[in-house]
């Protein structure tokens, strides 16, 4: 079992974020919000926009309510923008699939429409979202303050960049993982004891799809 370093306090709640055009309403998002609950830990999973700063801001507003030292979960483009929270603010933090270089990724997208399935919204990538993805990009990374959870059989992103970059972080390759990580509900009590706080396995069961 992985265990959190002991010299560090529990988390004072979980601020979860999804990954790009996900929701509120998305498997992972419907998880973590149970397996906080059973153990009454404040838990946010917010319904970010579309547009990379205006989602950095909506989170960080959040932080304040979740007490002294939360703990940063986030999934895919979710993941980037935790790992901007956790090196902005000292925090610990766990990155589900992380996107690596999303600036580069969206670039790739540019002009492209998508629609929302969580919310109906519809909306177009713009040249914007890769400046805004540029800009926020952090310098450098802490692998000490993260929990990797990576797939081996991720179809969207390369496993090896998130390790590449996290080098030195605790992580976990999931045999077979796909990019949504169906298998995390197996990892709940280990992104929870990063937080510092014990899951018992059997508490939380949660149908994903």
């Amino acid at each position: 079992m992985l265990s959190t370093p002991l010299a560090a306090p529990p988390a004072s709640g979980v601020l979860y974020l999804h990954g790009f055009n996900s929701g509120y309403g998305s498997p992972k998002a419907v998880l973590m919000r149970a397996a906080c609950a059973v153990l009454a830990l404040p838990c946010e999973t917010p319904q970010l926009s579309h547009r990379p700063l205006a989602a950095l801001q909506q989170a960080e507003a959040l932080l304040q309510g979740l007490g002294e030292r939360p703990l940063l979960v986030g999934s895919s483009m979710g993941g980037f923008l935790v790992t901007c929270l956790a090196e902005r603010h000292d925090l610990r933090a766990v990155l589900i699939n992380p996107a690596v270089r999303p600036a580069r990724l969206v670039s790739e997208w540019v002009g492209e429409a998508f629609v929302n399935e969580h919310t109906g919204e519809r909306f177009t990538i713009e040249t914007a979202h890769r400046q805004e993805l540029d800009a926020l990009t952090p310098q450098r990374v802490t692998p000490e303050r993260y929990l990797l959870l990576l797939g081996s059989a991720d179809e969207t992103l390369d496993p090896a960049d998130a390790f590449a970059l996290y080098r030195g972080a605790r992580t976990v390759l999931h045999p077979g993982g796909d990019h949504v990580f169906r298998a995390l509900e197996t990892y709940l009590p280990a992104i929870l004891a990063h937080g510092g706080h014990d899951l018992p396995p059997e508490r939380v069961s949660c149908r994903q799809g």
